[in-house]
């Protein structure tokens, strides 16, 4: 069973920057699609970006379209996610998942998720 652990969140000015990092350790990481997912408080788990450890293609939530930027280094079994152009609205808690199909559908379905990592976006 694969194990992943998320790091990197915390406070961020509006507009500022975050880098976060999700670790893989045991079971089967490759080559499963991965994906970044958030929770508000209130709220459900709502998408936020998925990337195809094979060939790379990445899709995002258009809430996130062009500011944040999801990439893997499969040597060190990392998925990241560069956060941009932060609003206050992207406070929430972060997991990642891996997929259970290779390439991301809207049917692929994610889980062996981390337990998060808080991202805060305040003056």
């Amino acid at each position: 069973q694969v194990q992943l652990a998320e790091s990197g969140g915390g406070l961020a000015r509006p507009g500022g920057s975050l880098r976060l990092s999700c670790a893989a350790s045991g079971g089967t990481f490759s080559p499963y699609a991965m994906g970044w997912f958030r929770q508000a408080p209130g709220k459900e788990r709502e998408f936020v970006a998925a990337i195809n450890r094979v060939g790379g293609s990445t899709t995002y939530a258009d809430s996130v379209k062009g500011r944040f930027t999801i990439s893997t280094d499969n040597v060190k079994k990392t998925v990241f996610l560069q956060m941009s152009s932060l609003k206050p609205e992207d406070t929430a808690v972060y997991y990642c998942g891996r997929g259970n199909t290779v390439r991301y559908t809207v049917s692929t379905r994610f889980g062996s998720w981390g337990q998060g990592t808080q991202v805060t976006v305040s003056s």
